[in-house]
């Protein structure tokens, strides 16, 4: 039941973005079969809505599987330098090899997504007293200085403006053609619904999942891919959203509990929905502009955790 509600909300929003835009598109100009707004719906609108929706889910979804393999329900992109780490894995490749393609600058996005995470989560281990708030404020420090490192370079070579522009969430931007990368977070979302239950188990704890047969280091591993593989391609298509990650699976989990198996629709569905709304808003409240999806989501999603932290000290 609740999944369909979610269901029914996400396509009556999916509906909605389809008409609102700078360029005026009503039903009775489908209807008409008007050849120039048709084209504009199938050219912008539809990719710009699918890429959204794709967002939303594989974002919402890394959230969860970040959180589950550090045991820290604070803990997601935002909070763990993954996101910076996506931003310097461009930075890097723009320099050595300005013309490259799409596909290799997703690359090499996620294979520096991979490693820093693999970082962050050796940090974690080490932590003996793995306060609730002090993780994730590891997480910012560590994400602090991947983006210094990288800021330092992209001033050297006066690119501060390229790069961070690469990083403000924003998908004005997205057109056919331009946005297809970002399905490549379906693998990450089935693989992620597959291991779900195991997902669960190493959220008990090394020791605990080791106890009940479950191979823990390959799990972190396939937890890594689906994370690096999701924001890597997010990043490259949309830019960084922040925050979506860490307070859709914990509202969510507030909710309807932690059984991961059974929440996980919830989560994807509610993540996509929460990012439509802000995308809405967002190319309503200063209309014909636009604010930024990344300016939205922050405010909207500072908010939230905000009321997170104060309900977890609670």
């Amino acid at each position: 039941m609740r999944i369909a509600v979610l269901s029914i909300i996400l396509l009556l929003l999916a509906v909605v973005s389809l008409f609102v835009g700078v360029a005026d598109i009503t039903v009775a100009d489908i209807i008409s079969w008007d050849i120039e707004k048709i084209s504009l719906i199938s050219i912008s609108r539809i990719p710009r809505t699918a890429a959204l929706i794709l967002a939303g889910v594989g974002m919402s979804i890394s959230g969860v599987i970040m959180q589950q393999m550090t045991q820290n329900k604070f803990v997601s992109p935002t909070t763990a330098g993954t996101l910076e780490a996506a931003k310097m894995g461009l930075l890097i490749f723009f320099i050595f090899t300005p013309n490259a393609g799409m596909t290799l600058k997703m690359l090499s996005a996620f294979l520096f997504t991979f490693f820093a995470s693999m970082i962050f989560l050796a940090i974690v281990r080490k932590i003996k007293h793995r306060n609730v708030v002090f993780v994730p404020l590891v997480g910012l420090m560590f994400g602090g200085i991947i983006g210094s490192v990288s800021t330092f370079f992209a001033v050297q070579l006066n690119i501060v403006q390229d790069s961070n522009a690469w990083m403000m969430g924003d998908f004005s931007g997205i057109l056919q053609g331009r946005y297809e990368l970002i399905y490549l977070t379906l693998p990450a979302i089935l693989i992620t619904y597959f291991y779900a239950n195991k997902f669960t188990v190493i959220g008990m704890g090394e020791e605990f999942s080791k106890n009940l047969g479950l191979n823990y280091n390959s799990i972190m591993n396939i937890g890594l891919f689906c994370v690096s593989l999701t924001v890597s391609s997010v990043v490259i298509t949309a830019g960084a959203i922040p925050f979506l990650g860490l307070i859709i699976p914990n509202v969510v989990s507030l909710i309807f509990g932690d059984n991961l198996k059974k929440t996980l629709p919830l989560i994807a569905l509610s993540g996509a929905v929460f990012l439509l709304i802000c995308d809405i808003l967002g190319r309503v409240v200063i209309y014909p502009y636009e604010v930024p999806i990344g300016v939205t989501v922050s405010v909207f999603g500072s908010i939230i955790f905000l009321f997170l932290l104060i309900w977890r000290k609670r």
